[in-house]
Formats: C-alpha cells, structure tokens, sequence
C-alpha cells in the first residue's frame, strides 16, 4: 500500500500536535505552527461554503415563509371567488330580476309565451 508523502506526518509535526494546549487555542498561536498554517487555506475554503450554506438555508426558510403567505392568500382569494359567483347566480334568476324591475318601477314585462326561432332562407 502506497501513503501519500503529503499525509505522512514526521515526527516533530506529531510532537508539535501533542503539544496544543488550550492556552496556544485562545491567544492564537495555534495559527502560527508550521502544521495548522498549511492547512490554513483548506480551512478558508470550509469556511467559505460553510457561510454558503448557511446563507443558502436562510434564504430557502424566506422562500417557505413568503409560498405558505401566497397559498393563503390563495386561498382566500378562491373562497372570495366561490362566493362572489354563487352571489352572482342568485342575483341573475328571474325572480330577483323581475324584483329589481319592480323596485325600480321600470316598464318591462315578463314574457309569457315562450321565444321563437326565425328561419332565413337564402
């Protein structure tokens, strides 16, 4: 099996390892040894699409806040709708037209004989 030199660890970067305290963590020092300051550019890189994703999280939870108020509305809209026409369908029966005809004293008639059709030759 062949190891990657890259990989392989000396013993001195082992020993550098071993010695991290949480003092070298806080005051920054950890960033300065040999071992971390070459992996600083792949840390950058995880850092950079760890704010992607977050960002990308953010901005798909504001998508899903603004479709649940649009499906709503939807939703409102079709019940103002249903009604709106269920209103228009009683408004448009011959009863209520020939009460408002009546209320408004116009001098329309019923008919009472029903409608017919006239035949053209040509």
């Amino acid at each position: 099996m062949k190891k990657i030199p890259e990989f392989i660890l000396s013993k001195e970067d082992v020993d550098e390892l071993k010695n991290i305290s949480m003092r070298d963590v806080i005051n920054g020092r950890l960033f300065t040894r040999s071992l971390i300051a070459n992996q600083l550019p792949f840390a950058l890189f995880l850092a950079f699409f760890a704010f992607l994703y977050i960002g990308n999280h953010y901005r798909m939870e504001e998508q899903m806040r603004e479709i649940a108020l649009l499906n709503k509305e939807l939703k409102s809209l079709r019940y103002e709708a249903i009604t709106t026409s269920s209103e228009l369908m009683y408004m448009s029966k011959q009863s209520e037209v020939l009460k408002k005809i009546r209320s408004k004293q116009l001098d329309l008639e019923e008919l009472t004989e029903p409608p017919r059709r006239l035949k053209v030759k040509k």
